[in-house]
């Protein structure tokens, strides 16, 4: 399903860019952690995300065609100094139980090489209790692995129409080219023919009327239709992490953003396991309430 080498980078990137699809027929990239999840037997990958994160478990439960990009070895157990862009295209499945005692020893036994050993004592134990408790794993079959650049991407899905709203930027986009530029990897999704995301690489320039300028790593898909831009930097054991998210329309290489969302976590480890718990007990109670009882 794959060779030695891409094996060592889906096995080893410490983040990955998810892409998933928008009911409106757009994507969002969001960065996740693998921990090291593939059977190249089975042909499958993976990786860990929150139930509290119920919007992302939403639309995977909708339309669970996804892409992952392995992207950067930064911090991460695989080759140093590769950089390859792996780009992996799938099928997304996951369970909404909660783990089991077996199956959250097996996450935190996979995730230590790269999150580094748990916090334990009688304050953590209970502190990040519902932040252990509500990792699950998703699964994707693996459809097709390819390399940006190199391998022809799928053919983009046919340009769409306009959305009601209008093409134009809806959000500050001085703003939003300040803080796509300032960090070092930014992301771009659309969905292929097949519905199944199409994550590129690529850079940012200064505003123009219309939007952002962006070029990839491979041409961009012609005409306009909606897309996803990510703009994201990491630490070591994810101590200390941003991220800028968008969703917009891509016309001929010219990105207008229409929402912006993001998040800063602190460079202090302490600080992000306080804010990790507090998040954790806030979304798992929602996640409780508002979870379906099927299996996506």
């Amino acid at each position: 399903m794959w060779s030695d080498d891409d094996d060592a980078v889906i096995g080893g990137d410490l983040t990955v860019a998810l892409a998933y699809a928008t009911p409106a027929g757009g994507c969002v990239v969001a960065a996740v952690s693998p921990i090291g999840l593939r059977d190249r037997e089975a042909g499958t990958v993976g990786f860990t995300t929150s139930l509290g994160f119920g919007r992302k478990l939403d639309r995977l439960r909708r339309d669970p065609r996804v892409a992952l990009a392995y992207h950067v070895r930064e911090h991460g157990l695989g080759p140093a100094g590769d950089d390859r862009f792996v780009l992996v295209q799938g099928t997304a499945s996951f369970t909404e139980d909660l783990p089991s005692e077996e199956e959250l020893e097996e996450i935190g036994r996979r995730a230590t090489p790269y999150m580094g050993a748990p916090a334990r004592g009688a304050f953590w134990d209970r502190w990040l209790q519902a932040y252990y408790r509500d990792r699950i794993v998703v699964t994707v079959a693996v459809e097709r692995v390819l390399h940006v650049p190199g391998d022809p991407l799928p053919a983009p899905a046919p340009a769409q129409s306009p959305p009601k709203g209008g093409t134009a930027p809806r959000v500050d986009v001085a703003k939003a080219a300040r803080r796509a530029r300032s960090l070092p990897l930014r992301l771009l999704a659309w969905r292929g023919e097949n519905g199944v995301p199409v994550v590129v690489p690529v850079e940012v320039g200064e505003p123009v009327e219309g939007g952002l300028p962006v070029a990839g790593a491979a041409a961009l898909p012609p005409g306009g239709r909606r897309a996803g831009l990510l703009s994201h930097r990491f630490n070591a054991k994810l101590v200390g992490l941003e991220a800028r998210q968008h969703t917009g329309w891509l016309q001929d290489g010219v990105y207008a953003p229409h929402t912006a969302t993001g998040f800063v976590a602190p460079p202090n480890k302490t600080l992000l396991l306080l804010a990790n718990g507090f998040m954790a007990r806030r979304g798992l109670r929602k996640a409780l309430r508002e979870r379906p009882r099927a299996t996506a």
